[in-house]
């Protein structure tokens, strides 16, 4: 009889042992499928309206952020010098892919701090940021565009009275990786200009 009872004990034990380690392993499923997603490419906002595309946003944000509270620092400045050199190759060669622009632009961001980026996004920059950083830098963006941007087209506002569908098919040109825009070139430029300054200090 007391065998019989050991044996049930056991056999209860066991059964309540199996219960406790199956009830402890299924909770870890859940937080490992919840965490699977890897998040956003890009921490900018391209949907509000004339939104610039990412490089534009970042090439003016990163600008803008020397008149900020976050400027960019000399470590920085040294690290981001040979990607954006590298978008500058993509741009003069053509050739491109748009994946290696992409994979560029991404470093270009996550070289940032969260605070930068937050800068960046919160401006919300847009085509007419762009107009007037470029009249700031004497390049015109009219019909007379020595720059070869493309920005105007001809009438007051420079292709402001494009519909929504046309402005933003236009950007999306203007944002690839192989586009000739004078005024993008332009961006870079001043961009690889500044982080040489700022390496250099």
């Amino acid at each position: 009889m007391k065998r019989f009872v050991l044996v049930i004990s056991l056999m209860t034990l066991a059964a309540l042992l199996l219960a406790a380690c199956g009830g402890a392993t299924a909770p870890q499923a859940a937080p490992a499928s919840a965490s699977a997603p890897s998040g956003a490419a890009t921490s900018l906002d391209t949907s509000y309206p004339n939104a610039l595309p990412i490089r534009n946003q970042l090439l003016l944000g990163m600008l803008k952020l020397e008149e900020s509270a976050h400027p960019l620092s000399a470590p920085q400045a040294a690290a981001l010098l040979p990607l954006w050199q590298g978008i500058r190759g993509t741009m003069n060669s053509g050739a491109a892919a748009q994946a290696e622009t992409d994979a560029l632009l991404q470093q270009i961001e996550a070289g940032l701090s969260a605070e930068q980026r937050a800068a960046i996004r919160g401006w919300k920059l847009t085509q007419a940021d762009l107009q007037e950083w470029a009249r700031s830098q004497g390049i015109t963006t009219g019909s007379g565009d020595t720059a070869g941007s493309g920005m105007g087209s001809g009438e007051p506002g420079g292709g402001q009275a494009l519909s929504a569908e046309a402005r933003a098919t236009r950007q999306a040109e203007r944002g690839g990786g192989a586009e000739s825009g004078g005024l993008s070139k332009a961006l870079v430029d001043a961009m690889i200009k500044l982080l040489e300054s700022k390496k250099a200090n």
